[in-house]
This record gives structure tokens, sequence and C-alpha cells, in this order.
């Protein structure tokens, strides 16, 4: 049993995650408490979240900005401990007074306290992809082996969590289909003949959601949707071959699920993640989360555009890729996140074009089947090998010259 008060964790406090939730958790005082909280870099906003929140501790990823934060809450007086490195993050997600961990940190840094979390029984606020992307089967049975509460943060996850029925061992008898709605992003409509043309900054122009810039390109890419059907297969228990993805511009529509008797459950809400946020905390009941209202009288229509159609498969290769990697073998789909994090990477780094980053991740694929992993410490290095090999496509691609207009 959780008491009353939830004292959370919040792993990565000062992404665009972090500080949703901890807008949400400062409407409920009375109901949640912030235990922990940690960041990468941003000392300034690490600050004033510790000036606010009074954690017990603060977590930063390298030594020097975490002797830097501990040198000025000392000054300011603020008892918060100060930690540094994976080790501390693993500690604050594990520590037996945590009742609740927030998984926000962006990427495969985030895998080795999601399953810290997981195996010591906490209700786990999953917003971090890749701990499903990389961890697959292996995260799942850890989140099995601790007993944790596993709920979906990804408004598409949740929105199908709260299509569902209560009972797990219910979903495999009853689901026909799951399916996961896409904004299709800042090029929806643009040509894909000018994407080699694509700035960092029109990549993270979205249309309807305010998220980090590594979260925004892979919208613009669609990978984001790819991760997210990796996610879903192992979430919910299907067959990849029932997870479906339609584009949906509007972004009102979140996700639905779609029974054997062929009726159609669905989530809606505006696109803010303090909804998905919110449910995930207040779970399984509801609580005001700060989102606003649907304004049914203002809205002219809500649309939807199959992937088969428009020429969205032409637009965004890389979400195929999804199925292909969970029908390979097992650890696959952390050779495709590892990719495609580098890829991203040196896309906002200006060292490749838009249009490469499918092409650095289908390389990675075809030059890396990786042995089936056994523990973190086989994920990681399928990860590590994943990278270095990205990082080797990239130069090449690089070298080849980019356009003129970036």
């Amino acid at each position: 049993m959780h008491s009353a008060i939830q004292r959370v964790s919040v792993l990565g406090s000062t992404g665009s995650i972090g500080v949703n939730t901890l807008d949400v958790m400062q409407r409920h005082p009375e109901r949640y408490e912030v235990f922990a909280l940690s960041a990468h870099s941003k000392l300034e906003l690490m600050t004033a979240q510790c000036v606010q929140f009074r954690p017990r501790f603060a977590v930063m990823v390298s030594e020097w900005h975490g002797r830097e934060l501990k040198r000025t809450l000392a000054d300011l007086g603020l008892p918060t401990e100060v930690l540094w490195g994976a080790a501390a993050l693993e500690f604050i997600a594990a520590h037996e007074e945590v009742t609740t961990v927030m998984a926000a940190i962006v990427g495969a840094a985030g895998l080795a306290s999601c399953i810290a979390a997981a195996l010591a029984g906490k209700r786990l606020l999953l917003a971090n992809k890749e701990a499903l992307v990389v961890g697959g089967a292996f995260f799942m049975d850890a989140v099995r082996r601790g007993g944790a509460t596993l709920l979906p943060i990804d408004s598409e996850h949740s929105a199908i969590f709260q299509s569902l029925p209560e009972d797990p061992a219910s979903w495999p008898e009853v689901i026909h289909k799951i399916i996961l709605t896409a904004s299709g992003g800042p090029f929806r409509t643009r040509d894909p003949a000018t994407f080699a043309s694509i700035s960092p900054e029109e990549a993270c122009a979205h249309p309807n959601w305010v998220m980090g810039r590594k979260i925004s390109v892979d919208s613009a890419t669609m990978m984001n949707k790819a991760l997210e059907v990796i996610e879903a297969k192992f979430l919910f228990g299907v067959a990849p071959s029932t997870i479906e993805v339609i584009i949906h511009p509007q972004s009102v529509v979140h996700s639905m699920v779609q029974f054997v008797d062929h009726s159609v459950v669905a989530q809606l809400g505006t696109p803010d993640m303090r909804g998905p946020i919110g449910y995930g905390l207040s779970w399984p009941t509801r609580r005001v989360s700060g989102a606003s209202a649907l304004d049914f009288s203002s809205m002219a229509a809500l649309s939807f555009e199959p992937i088969a159609t428009q020429g969205h498969a032409t637009r965004f290769p890389g979400l195929q890729l999804a199925w292909d990697v969970l029908a390979a073998p097992p650890g696959t789909t952390a050779v495709l996140n590892a990719a495609n994090e580098v890829a991203v990477a040196a896309f906002l780094d200006r060292r490749i074009r838009f249009d490469q980053i499918h092409a650095v991740n289908t390389a990675c694929l075809a030059g890396f089947v990786p042995a089936a992993p056994g523990s973190l410490a086989d994920l990681l290095a399928i990860d590590a090998q994943a990278r270095a090999l990205a990082q080797s496509v990239v130069q090449r691609k690089s070298a080849s010259g980019l356009s003129a207009s970036l």
C-alpha cells in the first residue's frame, strides 16, 4: 500500500516532463512530496527547483555540475544533499522512502535508474521511451520481479492504458487493434524532395506540442512513433501486427483501442503533458492537473490520414523500422535507438542533413546484429557498440558534405 502522501523522485526534473510533473505536484501539496530531483546540466533551473521544493536529494550527472550545485545550495542555506553520477540516480530511484518515481531522463542514460526503480517495487511513471525500447522484455521482467506498478506517461500510451479494462490479464482476449495517433509533425505536408534543406530550427518547431529538441526531431521524422510502436508491444503484450499508426493532425485523440467486437474506445484531451502526468500520479483516481479543458465548440473537425495515403510512407520511412526491428533478433531495438540518438544529435549539431538521419539508422541496423541480451550490462554493451558504429557512419556522411542551406 502507498502512503497517503506520495514521496516522489523526479528523474530529469529540468526537462519538459519534469517541469510539468512539478507543476502538477505543487497543485496538491497534501498528496505529493518532492523527495529527490535529478538533472543533466541546467544548474540555474535545478537551483530554483531546490529552493521551491526543498528535496532531500538533488543529483547532477557530472561531478563538476554536482559540486557547483552543492556550493550554490550551501550558500543559500538549503539542507538538500547533492550527489552526482549514475549510481546516485539509481540510489534516488530505489530509495526505501520513495513511493513514486517519474522516469523522465531522455535516452538510454535513463535505463539503469528505471530498472532500479522497477526492481525496488516503486510506482514507476514511465516517460523514458528507451527503458522499453532498449530494455524490452528484460525491463518488463524487472517490473514483474520487483512487483512495481508501471504507469505509462507518453500521451499515446497513457491514452491506451486509460482505454483498456482494468485487468491486464484480459487484454490479449479483448484487444483487436491498438491505434497510435501521430500529429505528423511540422512536415506532414512538405515535399520529401525538400527534406535535405530542413534546418534544426524548422525540425524543432512542432505545431502542437512543446517538447525538448531531441523528441521534437523524432516527431518530425516520426521516429518517435516507431519507438512508441515498440513500447506498445512490450507495455501491452500484443503482437506487433496488431499495432497501427494513423496521422491525426489536431492531436486531440491521443490514441485508441479497437476491441474484438470492433467497438473503439479513444482518449481525448488538449495537447498538454500535464494530463497524462496527472493521471499517472493520481491513478486509479483523477485530480486537477492544470491541463485546460477541450472546447468542442471551437473544433471545426477532427481528421485522420492513413500512413499508406498522402505519401506519408515516403515522407516518414523510419516508421516501418519499428516492425522490422521487432521481427529481428532481441537487442535490435536497442541498436535502432542508439543509432537514432547519435543521428539526431549529429543533425542538431549540423553535422548531417535531416534526410540522412534515416540513412544512419538503416546503415547501423544493416551493420550490427546483436547477440541476445541477458543482463543490463549486455544491453549497455549493445548500446555502446551501436553508438560507435553510428558515429562512424555520421563521420562518413558528414565528410560527404551538407546542403549549402545548412
